[in-house]
């Protein structure tokens, strides 16, 4: 009954046919059988998918260019969905993905980080404090990830993500999104309700861990897994970052 309840996720990272096609894996091939997820594994790769991101955040703040935060934006869009087609590559996208994450953090960083002082350590702080803060709710068993919330969160991620796009696409011929983003009331108040829904989607990221452990999805979902709690901590990060600029105007 699990493992059917998981399939039937909306999580975007985590769409019904990347569990399938993972479980296809398993019967037709003996030897990736044998080689499934467990959550230290999938800990080891977060970790070093992160050291990889570093360094691309470190290189584009040191580097700041318009082609880079672009590359960024793309490569992330791009690889997201190529990842998911072809998930028995992960070890190889993943990577991959976490470099362009990691152009992406840097170029905005290196932006926000002429507004004012400090305004990059408080940001940062902020989405670990929150990162670990969720990762204590959830081990704890105070906030269990049940099916309805994971729909819920899946549905309001993907929503927020197209409305991240059409104001992109709007932007590139001049115009923006009536209170995304801006210094309103009410601007900041959708970027804190946009924060709470990043916060409870940690919860999702490290539940797909032990839920892929316990369905012993093949070795590869750690990278895949990986790749989804990158990309949280850094759309948590970002948003942070805008937040804390609109309330630090003068």
């Amino acid at each position: 009954m699990a493992k059917k309840n998981f399939l039937d996720s909306n999580n975007p990272m985590l769409k019904d046919d990347v569990f399938r096609n993972s479980s296809n894996v398993l019967d037709s091939d003996m030897t990736l059988a044998r080689e499934t997820m467990t959550v230290q594994g999938g800990i080891n790769k977060t970790f070093t998918l992160f050291g990889v991101m570093l360094i691309a955040t470190v290189f584009a703040y040191s580097f700041p260019s318009t082609i880079l935060m672009y590359a960024g934006f793309f490569g992330v869009l791009i690889l997201s969905f190529v990842a998911a087609k072809n998930l028995e590559k992960s070890s190889t996208f993943a990577p991959l993905f976490s470099i362009a994450l990691g152009l992406m953090a840097g170029s905005a960083s290196f932006a926000y980080s002429h507004l004012y002082e400090g305004i990059i350590l408080q940001a940062v702080t902020l989405t670990f404090s929150i990162m670990f803060t969720m990762l204590t709710l959830y081990k704890s068993g105070i906030i269990k990830v049940t099916d309805r919330l994971r729909n819920i969160i899946s549905i309001a991620t993907g929503a927020i993500m197209i409305t991240y796009l059409v104001s992109f696409v709007v932007s590139l011929f001049g115009g923006d999104l009536p209170f995304l983003h801006d210094y309103s009331p009410i601007g900041i108040g959708i970027s804190l309700v946009i924060v709470g829904i990043a916060s409870f989607k940690l919860l999702v990221d490290f539940d797909n861990f032990y839920k892929g452990e316990a369905m012993k999805a093949p070795a590869y979902m750690e990278w895949y897994f990986g790749m989804g709690l990158l990309f949280t901590l850094v759309w948590l990060y970002l948003e942070i970052l805008w937040l804390l600029s609109a309330l630090g105007r003068d």
